[in-house]
């Protein structure tokens, strides 16, 4: 006779000790809603919806604390430089820059999960790929001149 508990409970474990998503991860997901009715309703040329999607990326920059205001600015900076053809936009409230409407790549401040450091986020759009398995995330915790470099090439490589 087939067992008549859900996949879930017949895991053990793994359904016990699920609670859903955190707090932080339920506020992404109404960030994230918020910005996608935002760009629905934007109205005006392409230039004109590009710079204010800048905008909404330096304001939520602007709202980090210091250490990760830091690394946001000095990041976007890096990706306005380096890929120029990226779009800048708010994903799940993060800075994030987008081709196609694609994200690329993303920051995701230590604050915004309670983490311990930040990180630099590159998505499945980014031209990586390198042998069978490469790094997707950087952690960041301050940024030298090395660490920027080497963030320009991939940036620069994953725009490809």
């Amino acid at each position: 006779m087939p067992s008549t508990k859900s996949p879930a409970e017949n895991s053990g474990t793994a359904a016990e000790t699920y609670n859903g998503f955190t707090a932080e991860e339920r506020a992404a997901m109404k960030e994230h809603a918020h910005e996608q009715k935002q760009t629905a309703a934007r109205r005006g040329s392409r230039a004109e919806k590009e710079a204010a999607a800048e905008q909404d990326v330096l304001a939520k920059i602007a709202e980090m604390p210091e250490a990760d205001r830091v690394l946001a600015e000095r990041i976007h900076e890096i990706v306005k430089t380096v890929a120029p053809g990226l779009a800048p936009k708010l994903w799940y409230g993060m800075p994030a820059y987008a081709r196609d409407g694609k994200v690329v790549c993303h920051f995701q401040s230590a604050e915004k999960f309670k983490s311990r450091y930040a990180t630099l986020g590159f998505s499945d759009q980014a031209a990586l790929d390198e042998g069978a398995m490469w790094p997707t995330a950087y952690a960041l915790k301050e940024l030298t001149a090395a660490d920027e470099q080497l963030i320009s090439a991939l940036v620069k490589k994953a725009a490809g």
